[in-house]
């Protein structure tokens, strides 16, 4: 499959992503939706589900954003046209959706987001906007007319009496009109304006990235959880100064030096980035086994063939340090050393695991007790 238009993923990288906008005729030709406008209605009356009703219209407020679980009933209520149904994570539903991803692992594991759904009658859009991440968008069903082009900020004026961040002075550099099968990328910044033609279902596959504000604060809490954080700052070559009031240079100089040495501990910064990033969305998407498993059934299955795979919503990644590695699922890490480092990458190559391999790993007894230990906690499964 050339989804990416006859580029290479190298050559995706180095000139679009992160940089402008591509347009990717027929990226997944012949393309066959896996969930009809009905079960995205079924999804959003869930408790768990995130999704929300846009209505450009709505008694003459000015794009109206209405928060799920919805009632059945709540769908009749609706207009003929110009509103738009959003279903957040349809991945961790979907298993077929999820499958989707395995075409976009030329991007780290780490920057995924989730896939969100959009379906809209004729006239639907959620307004011209702009994202602060890196998103993928596949025509599923029917069309939708895109307007995109020109950076936007904070700063970029927008509508006023709306929740939402709608641009309003704002005209885009380009229109196109994707088909089942297109999909149009789009960096972070970019205005863009999805216009629904016919009823249609976009799938927005999101990458995300941390904020500052999320790498600071989440690193700093981190660190303020391990053993020696209750240690106290220390001076005893403490001395007389002429005024008590006054805060000397060397005070601040060993502030600056117990921070430095707390922000400059790579294994650290490595082990909190690791479990930060694989954190699932929601607790309610990685839901321990039923029936807990016992490494002798999880070894019967392996040996059976059947294929693992992941939790639909779970997260994996791993890190290499100079003489173990870090393997990342679901928020929680595992030091894998010698033989068993192999695991980690394997593990995390694809949502569904190569099973020769794994089968040779798991005569590992500590390797098949975390395997059993994952199975358990919900993050993989046999299918």
């Amino acid at each position: 499959m050339d989804m990416l238009g006859g580029l290479t993923p190298s050559e995706f990288l180095r000139d679009y992503w992160q940089k402008k906008p591509l347009v990717i005729r027929q990226a997944f030709p012949d393309f066959q939706c896996p969930v009809s406008a009905d079960e995205l209605a079924g999804l959003a009356c869930e408790e768990g589900v995130e999704s929300r009703i846009v209505i450009e219209n709505d008694d003459g407020k000015p794009w109206q954003l209405h928060n799920g679980p919805f009632s059945p009933d709540r769908f009749s209520s609706l207009p003929e046209q110009d509103w738009t149904l959003l279903v957040q994570g349809l991945d961790h539903w979907v298993p077929d959706i999820a499958d989707l991803l395995e075409h976009f692992r030329f991007i780290p594991n780490w920057r995924l987001d989730d896939i969100m759904a959009s379906f809209a009658p004729k006239g639907g859009s959620v307004g011209p906007h702009y994202d602060q991440y890196d998103v993928f968008l596949l025509q599923a069903q029917g069309h939708r007319r895109w307007t995109f082009g020109g950076h936007c900020d904070h700063t970029s004026p927008r509508v006023e009496g709306t929740p939402l961040r709608i641009l309003s002075s704002w005209d885009g550099e380009e229109t196109v009109t994707l088909a089942p099968g297109d999909m149009l990328y789009l960096p972070p910044g970019i205005g863009h304006h999805g216009v629904a033609e016919d009823d249609c279902i976009t799938l927005s596959v999101g990458f995300r990235a941390p904020t500052v504000d999320d790498i600071l604060t989440g690193f700093t809490d981190f660190l303020c959880s391990q053993s020696d954080a209750s240690d106290h700052l220390n001076d005893p070559d403490l001395k007389i100064q002429d005024n008590p009031g006054t805060i000397q240079p060397d005070v601040v100089d060993r502030l600056e030096t117990v921070i430095r040495e707390k922000l400059e501990d790579r294994r650290k910064l490595a082990l909190w980035f690791g479990q930060f990033s694989t954190a699932p969305k929601s607790m309610d998407i990685v839901v321990p086994a039923e029936e807990p498993a016992s490494t002798g059934d999880v070894a019967e299955a392996i040996h059976a063939g059947e294929q693992l795979r992941w939790n639909e919503g779970s997260r994996f990644a791993y890190y290499e340090f100079a003489s173990e590695t870090a393997l990342f699922v679901d928020g929680e890490q595992f030091l894998l050393k010698g033989d068993a480092q192999p695991f980690a990458p394997l593990l995390c190559s694809g949502a569904r695991v190569d099973m020769p391999t794994l089968a040779r790993l798991s005569e590992d007894e500590a390797l098949l007790g975390l395997l059993t230990t994952l199975y358990n906690q919900g993050s993989i499964y046999f299918e």
